[in-house]
């Protein structure tokens, strides 16, 4: 829980919303220790994310505490300690969280801390787990390819009729024009 000061200075106030209102746009959010990162490393990591329409933040530790009570999320304070930087994430975040991983093979000081998907709270072997689950839209193809199967199949069976139809005209014609000659 915050320490609340008994003077709010109108900075800090204007910062806790400023991350409250940018933690409201999304879902879901993965939290990552960046201590040790380049600025090139960041710079092309938060590339990769905005191609996800995802953000990778750096934040004040007791300011997005404040922020996440007010948004009356579950607890994630565990995770907001050390340096910290949160990727937010509209949509499709175990794409970003299969990001933030396959970034950490190219650059290993980067940890993830662990997220909040949801309203569930991930420590980092979870959100690890998370990752590697297919995508919104890998699921929906996978659907489509397991409802469309039997209509395939039904096709290929009522055009197997009429063609073993005619194969076996074809044949008794073959065969009549073989015992002429």
């Amino acid at each position: 829980m915050a320490i609340v000061a008994k003077k709010i200075q109108d900075a800090k106030t204007a910062s806790i919303k400023e991350l409250k209102d940018m933690f409201s746009t999304a879902p879901d959010f993965i939290f990552a220790d960046y201590r040790g990162l380049t600025v090139e490393q960041i710079t092309a990591l938060r590339k990769q994310l905005r191609e996800k329409s995802a953000r990778f933040t750096v934040v004040k530790n007791n300011f997005a505490r404040i922020a996440f009570e007010e948004l009356k999320v579950p607890d994630v304070g565990a995770y907001l300690s050390g340096p910290t930087a949160v990727a937010i994430s509209p949509q499709d975040s175990n794409e970003v969280a299969r990001i933030l991983f396959n970034f950490i093979k190219e650059a290993p000081v980067l940890k993830i801390k662990g997220a909040l998907i949801g309203d569930a709270v991930y420590d980092a072997a979870q959100a690890e787990s998370f990752s590697r689950l297919p995508g919104r839209l890998e699921l929906i193809s996978m659907l489509m390819s397991v409802m469309n199967g039997p209509v395939r199949n039904l096709a290929a069976a009522l055009n197997d009729v009429p063609a073993r139809l005619v194969r076996t005209v074809k044949a008794i014609a073959d065969k009549k024009a073989e015992g002429a000659a």
